[in-house]
C-alpha cells in the first residue's frame, strides 16, 4: 500500500526539457510526473549512497579491520583536553 500522497513540488522547465521529460516518460509508459519522481528518487537513492557507503579492496578492509581490532591508543593532551570539559556548557 502506497503512503497517501499530500505533498506536491512544482519545478520551472524551459519548453525543450519539458518536452524531452515528456518523451521520456511516454517511452517508460509513464506520465511526466511519474517519471521525474522515479528518476529523481533513484538520482536521491545514488547520491546518499555515495556519502554513506564505503567501499574498499579486501586488503585495505583486511587493514582496516585489523586497525579496528588494536587497542585504543592514548593521547595524553587530546585526554587533557577532554578532561577539561566543554567550552559551550
Amino acid at each position: 500500500m502506497q503512503p497517501h500522497k499530500a505533498e506536491q513540488l512544482h519545478i520551472r522547465t524551459s519548453e525543450f526539457q519539458k518536452s524531452k521529460l515528456a518523451e521520456a516518460a511516454r517511452v517508460q509508459n509513464m506520465n511526466v510526473s511519474q517519471f521525474v519522481l522515479q528518476a529523481s528518487l533513484k538520482a536521491a537513492d545514488d547520491i546518499l549512497a555515495e556519502q554513506t557507503r564505503i567501499v574498499l579492496e579486501p586488503a585495505a578492509f583486511a587493514e582496516f579491520c585489523r586497525l579496528l581490532d588494536e587497542p585504543p591508543v592514548v593521547l595524553p593532551k587530546l585526554k587533557e583536553q577532554l578532561a577539561k570539559g566543554s567550552v559551550f556548557k
